[in-house]
Order: structure tokens, then sequence, then C-alpha cells
């Protein structure tokens, strides 16, 4: 009898509980959605990999099904998932204020307690001032030599290679470039390879967290790992050298640890690290790849963009004089062609912040606690603003101004998180791009074949052959004392 009484009781809690958990408790109207498996929720389904350039099968289905607003639940955590321009944007003004910066638990684990994505305030303020004199318009106008310099010579030496596999080619390329700027690391002079365990990072990044030896979710936390214990080891060596002159970003951060009454502390320095070299190097290397992807298919691209860097040559007095802050500035169609591939890479597929208060939106309630994702892809190919979506036209960018985020372009975030590192990756494409279209020309392999038509939907193992263009025909300009 008593066994029985227990098991009516059991069945009846755990109903209860599944009853809970699929109508969360609210004192207003929630969004449409479904809250999933109980603990699972729609992890899985949202993990899944998108291998086209559309929206992500989870968020179009559900888009579809619900709206541009609805709710969900990953790892355990209620989510609304935001697919409306006015909420996107109104999630976005209102940081600090309505909403916080907000990921999930995992993301934490991956990327640090302290990270710059997770803290608020004055110190999220403080962080960012450190970054913006690294990555600040007046440090950009003194780098762009040792941009061109980089590139020059990954170039060089890719066109002495038969095929170049391009993503791990670029991010090899802006990784160099970023950790001699961050920290004067030499990976040639190293006795450990800093870049090995970035990629094993990244490989398991967007991976189900499941953390058991063989998942690449352990992986990623490996790479982690080591990655944060040679940066580790790197500051305590600096720290014992004798004072000098600072010579990288590495130095900055010393002398602001020394500081009385600093509120950085070592820990946050080295998530900042972290967080800075991945950003900056995988992000843009994709950028860039799928850029050469699109020039590649595009060949009406390819010829405005080249013709707009020949004049940029042709109205120096000397040719080969390196590219200046001015000629950067001046590359309109460049900067149509950066936006339209960012719009369409959909690098960050969201972006999370959390109520920090009952919000009412659109006649829906956003409970306190719960996270916003805002949703880039929905909104990049929303074709209520961009007319064919899915197509690469970066003459739709013609005369207008893209400064920061609005309701209808977030490539680089938004709000008082717009990302910092902004200007610092479109001059890494801008400059890369003036000298692959004015040296060099390429064609896209596949299978040992040259591929003439569209067809690489993703730009992994996307292969190319580069070749040296014939320059010694280039005309000279005419300057007023010929």
């Amino acid at each position: 009898m008593w066994a029985l009484c227990l098991a009516a009781l059991l069945i009846i809690s755990i109903t209860h509980w599944v009853y809970r958990w699929r109508n969360p408790r609210c004192h207003g109207k929630l969004p449409p959605g479904s809250m999933g498996l109980p603990l699972l929720g729609e992890t899985l389904q949202f993990f899944t990999p998108n291998t086209s350039s559309d929206i992500p099968p989870f968020i179009k289905k559900r888009m579809k099904r619900y709206g541009p607003i609805f709710r969900t639940n990953l790892v355990g955590r209620p989510v609304i998932i935001s697919t409306d321009p006015d909420l996107n944007y109104f999630v976005f003004q209102q940081e600090g204020n309505l909403f916080q910066s907000w990921y999930p638990d995992t993301f934490t684990e991956i990327f640090g307690k302290q990270n710059v994505g997770s803290l608020h305030g004055v110190m999220y303020k403080y962080l960012k001032n450190m970054v913006l004199h690294l990555f600040g318009p007046e440090s950009l106008k003194k780098m762009i030599p040792e941009v061109e310099q980089a590139a020059l010579s990954k170039l060089q030496q890719w066109s002495c290679q038969d095929i170049t596999e391009l993503k791990d080619a670029t991010a090899s390329m802006i990784f160099d470039l970023t950790a001699k700027k961050l920290i004067s690391y030499d990976s040639n002079k190293s006795s450990e390879n800093l870049r090995e365990n970035f990629v094993a990072f990244i490989q398991g990044l967007i991976s189900f967290p499941l953390d058991i030896p063989g998942t690449a979710y352990h992986k990623c936390l490996q790479g982690r790992k080591n990655a944060m214990r040679m940066l580790k080891n790197m500051l305590q060596e600096r720290r014992a050298e004798s004072q000098k002159q600072p010579v990288d970003f590495f130095d900055y951060v010393l002398e602001e640890l020394k500081k009385e009454g600093t509120i950085l502390t070592e820990e946050i320095a080295l998530d900042l690290m972290f967080v800075l070299l991945f950003a900056s190097f995988e992000t843009t290397s994709l950028a860039i790849t799928l850029a050469m992807k699109f020039l590649s298919d595009h060949p009406l691209v390819l010829k405005q963009l080249t013709e707009e860097h020949e004049m940029i040559i042709k109205q120096r007095e000397i040719a080969d004089s390196g590219l200046t802050w001015k000629e950067y500035k001046s590359m309109t169609f460049t900067f149509q062609f950066i936006n339209e591939t960012v719009r369409l890479a959909n690098i960050v597929p969201g972006i999370f912040r959390k109520a920090v208060r009952e919000i009412n939106f659109k006649g829906y309630t956003i409970p306190a606690g719960w996270a916003v994702m805002v949703c880039p892809p929905a909104v990049h190919l929303n074709p209520a603003k961009y007319e064919d979506p899915v197509a690469f036209n970066p003459w739709r960018w013609e005369g207008v101004e893209v400064c920061s985020a609005s309701k209808h372009f977030m490539a680089f975030g938004g709000g008082m998180r717009f990302c910092v590192g902004t200007d610092f990756t479109k001059v890494q494409m801008a400059v890369f791009l003036h000298c692959l279209v004015t040296k060099y020309r390429w064609e896209a392999i596949r299978g040992g074949n040259v591929v003439r038509t569209p067809g690489l939907q993703f730009p992994e193992g996307f292969h190319i052959r580069i070749l040296e263009k014939d320059t010694s025909n280039r005309k000279q300009p005419i300057t007023p004392d010929t």
C-alpha cells in the first residue's frame, strides 16, 4: 500500500515538474515557443551544424512557426530568441539598465569567468579603454605599414606553393600579426606553438558541452588550458625582465597592474589576452576567406575592386611607396565590399543578454533573469530589408554610411558593447585586399582542378593557387614636373 502511494506521489511530482518545465511561470504573456525536453531543452537542435549560407535551420523553422520572437531552453536555461529588429535594438540600447551581458555557463567556462564579455559597469569600461589604446584610430594609422608588410610577405610565400588552404593560411597570418602586437610572440622563436592551442579551442567552440575525453568540447577546454598556461608563463617572464620602454600590449598591461589601487587583476588581464587573440585571428581570417570566395564567384565585383586599388597606385608619385591612412580612408567600394562580406558571413550566430528585471515588449513579457539571444543572421538575411538577401551584392551599400550598429546591421555587435576591434578588422581586410588585387591573381582549386564556377558553400577547404601579376607595364603617373 505504501509502495503504491509513494509511486503515485512520484508520478504526480514528475508530471508537475514536466508541466512546470514546459509552462514556466510568468506574470504576463510569454512569447510562443517550446522549452523542449526537461534539463536538455532544445540544446541538441540548437547545436545542429548549419551548412548553408541561410538563416540557421533551428531559427528559421521557429520563426516560421512562432514569429520573430519566441522562447526556448538552451543548456537548462530559459531563453527568448529575438529576430525582431526593434527588440534587438531595444536590448542593445538598454544594456546597463534593463539588460546586462550574459552567456551560458559553458561559454563562460570556455572564455574564462573574468572574460570581458562577462564583466559589467566600471570594469568593462576600463577594459574597453585599454583595448582602444591598442586598436584606436591613432594606433591603427601607425599600424598600416606593418599590416601591409605582413600581407605582402604571406602572399609572396603562398605564391611559391602549389596549393594554399586559405582559411588556415589567413588564420596563421592574422594570428602572427596580432600576437606580435599583443605579446611580441614569434612562433619561430618559441618552443611551443601557441596557435595550435587556439586551433584546438576553436574546433570545439560550437559543440555540445560534454566534457569527457575524446569530445570536441573537451579538446576545446584543453586548448584553452594550454593557451592560458603559455600566456601566464609569458607574463611571469616579462615581469622578471629589467625595466624597459613598453613595446607591446603586454607591457601596457603590466604597467596597469603595477599602479596603486588598480582594479585590474592578473586573471582578468590573461582572460583579456586570450579573448583578443581569439577574436582577432579567427573572425578576421574567416571574413577574408569568404571575401576571396566571393571575389572568385563574382568577376564584376573583382573588376571594380581591382580598379579602385589600381587607381590608388596610379595617383601616387612613387607606385611602390606603400599604403597611407589617407589612401585607406578613400577605399569607398572596398568598404561596401567588406560590409557585404560580413553581412553574409554572420560570424557571430547569437549575442546574449540577460533581463535584470521583468520587461514588457510588443505584448510579450520577458521575465527577470531570463536570457535574450539576439540573432544577427536573421537580421542580415531579412528580405524585408535586403532585396534577395542571400545574394552577394556590395552595390547595395552604395551611399550607405555604416559607422556603428543599427537595427538592420550588427556584424560587429551593438550598443555599448559594439566591438572595439571593428576598425582593426577593417584595416586588415582592406590592406590585404589591396595587396592581393594589385600584385596577384589566383585560381580556386577543388579536387586538384581549377574551379571555374561558383560552388564552394563554406570557406573550410577552400584551396587556391596564388600567381603573381605582371605589373611591369603599370603606367607611372605624370607629375607636374614632367
